[in-house]
Parts: C-alpha cells; sequence; structure tokens
C-alpha cells in the first residue's frame, strides 16, 4: 500500500477520535457541572405544575450522558443534530443561519491580519527603524486581551472584524520577520539585491517561493485562532455568529447544542491542523 494512503487513513482515523472524544468528554463536563437540572424557564410564574414537570423531564433524558451521546450521535449520522432545549429550534438550522456571520468575520479578519502582519514584517526586514517600531506595536497588541479589545471596538462603533486582525497580528508577524529574514539570507537573494534588482522583483520572484510552504501551514493554524477569537468577539458585540451560540448555549447548559458545537469546532480545528501538516510536509 503507497505510503501516502498509510497516512491519509491514519490522519483522518485520528480526526475522526478527537472529534468523538471531544464530544464525550464536553458531555460529560456539562453533565457534572453544578446547576445541570436546573432552567429559567421554571422561573416563568405562568406555568403550571404540569410543564415545569415536562421541563425536569427534558433534563432528566439527558442525565445518563453514554446513553445520551449515543443516541445524539446516532441522530447525527442521520443529519438530525436534535433540538436545542434553550432556544426551541432545530439546531442545524441554527447553525446554517449563524455561520456566513462567522465565516464573514473570520474571513475579513483573517484577511486585514495577513496584509497587517505581513507588510510591518516586510518593513522590519527592509529597514531597521522600522523594525523597532513594528516590534513595539506588536509587543502593545499582545499584551491586550481579546475580549478588551472587542470591548474597545464596540464602544467606538469601529468593524468588529478590526478585533480579529489585531488579535492575530502579534501572532502572525513574529514568524513573518523570523520567515523572511531568513529567506533574504539566501545567498541567491542576497545576490540578486547586490545587483540591484528591484525589491518587488526580489520579493515575488525568489521570496515568495522560498516562504510559500510555510505561509500555506500557517494559514491553517491561523484560521484556528481566528475561530478562537471569534467567540468573545461575537458575544461582546452582540453578533449573531457561532461564537455567541456556543456562548449562549453555555450559559443555558444546553447538553446537545454544546456536543454538536464542541464536535464542529474540534473538526474545524482539526482538519486546519491537518491541512498544516499537509503544506508543512
Amino acid at each position: 500500500m503507497p505510503r501516502w494512503i498509510t497516512r491519509t487513513a491514519r490522519q483522518l482515523a485520528s480526526l475522526a477520535a478527537t472529534v468523538l472524544l471531544g464530544g464525550l468528554l464536553t458531555a460529560t463536563l456539562v453533565r457534572t457541572s453544578p446547576g445541570f437540572d436546573s432552567d429559567e424557564r421554571q422561573l416563568d410564574p405562568r406555568l403550571d405544575a404540569a410543564s415545569r414537570a415536562l421541563i425536569q423531564e427534558e433534563h432528566g433524558a439527558n442525565r445518563d450522558v453514554v446513553r445520551f451521546y449515543v443516541r445524539h450521535m446516532r441522530a447525527m449520522f442521520h443529519g438530525d443534530f436534535g433540538v436545542s432545549l434553550s432556544l426551541q429550534s432545530p439546531i442545524g438550522a441554527l447553525i446554517r443561519a449563524r455561520l456566513p456571520v462567522t465565516a464573514e468575520l473570520m474571513g475579513v479578519g483573517l484577511a486585514a491580519g495577513w496584509i497587517l502582519a505581513f507588510t510591518l514584517a516586510l518593513a522590519a526586514v527592509w529597514s531597521p527603524a522600522w523594525s523597532k517600531i513594528a516590534g513595539l506595536l506588536s509587543a502593545g497588541a499582545r499584551s491586550v486581551p481579546s475580549a478588551a479589545l472587542a470591548v474597545l471596538v464596540f464602544v467606538v462603533r469601529g468593524p468588529m472584524h478590526v478585533v480579529i486582525a489585531l488579535v492575530l497580528f502579534p501572532r502572525l508577524f513574529d514568524y513573518f520577520r523570523n520567515l523572511l529574514s531568513d529567506a533574504y539570507s539566501q545567498p541567491h537573494i542576497l545576490t540578486a539585491r547586490a545587483k540591484g534588482l528591484h525589491p518587488g522583483g526580489i520579493l515575488c520572484r525568489h521570496v515568495l517561493p522560498v516562504c510559500a510552504p510555510q505561509l500555506l501551514a500557517l494559514a491553517g493554524v491561523s484560521a484556528s485562532m481566528a475561530f478562537g477569537a471569534a467567540i468573545p468577539v461575537e458575544t461582546l458585540g452582540d453578533l449573531p455568529g457561532i461564537g455567541q451560540l456556543a456562548w449562549k448555549a453555555a450559559l443555558s447548559r444546553d447538553l446537545p447544542l454544546l456536543v454538536t458545537l464542541t464536535m464542529l469546532i474540534t473538526l474545524l480545528t482539526q482538519v486546519c491542523n491537518t491541512a498544516s501538516d499537509w503544506w508543512r510536509s
């Protein structure tokens, strides 16, 4: 059997095991968390005893973690993601409605973060003065939590995509600067610069081809980082995306919704990491 087939099969098996284990661990943690059986709907004075009993029955059906997880996985394999207990809506419909918001937030934030980090890293390699300025900007952005950035941008009514870009910028900048420094120290690039070739031509014809595998690998990793940053951004910015949905599910201890979202997030992260490993090799 060819080596790449064996490697692909091993990675797919690892991916499936990680996703399934992540969902099971989430179900266990939610089930054992304090207040699992509580439901804010029971505080509604308009409900009678029979209605409160039905709410308790909903939670009681999920007390056995293993039985719930097996039942939930069987339904998911048939395309049924279940119903959110807190929002009383099909989970598949909730994800489909909110996914475009998160995708747009991540896409614009990723593009802006990459452009900002790469531009300043390139300027830092070309100019020692810019290297100090860019380093200070990177250190400043790294020291501010993403939640604080989200609040600041929300207060000044700025675009929330800026937060994703600023969160990614310091992490990307250091990698870009080191990568470009190594590339520009290659003998053939030093020779091209000594001959006075145009900097843009050197960048496009010599530097980027050298850095391409590492940049492609970084694309997958940065997508995972952007999704992680999107959760506090959507929550604090009141954006109806997947991150806000995950936050609401955690607050209400919505077991079916939390398990489904955890598996989705784990799948996205693992796919990005697997793609990075392929591009790196």
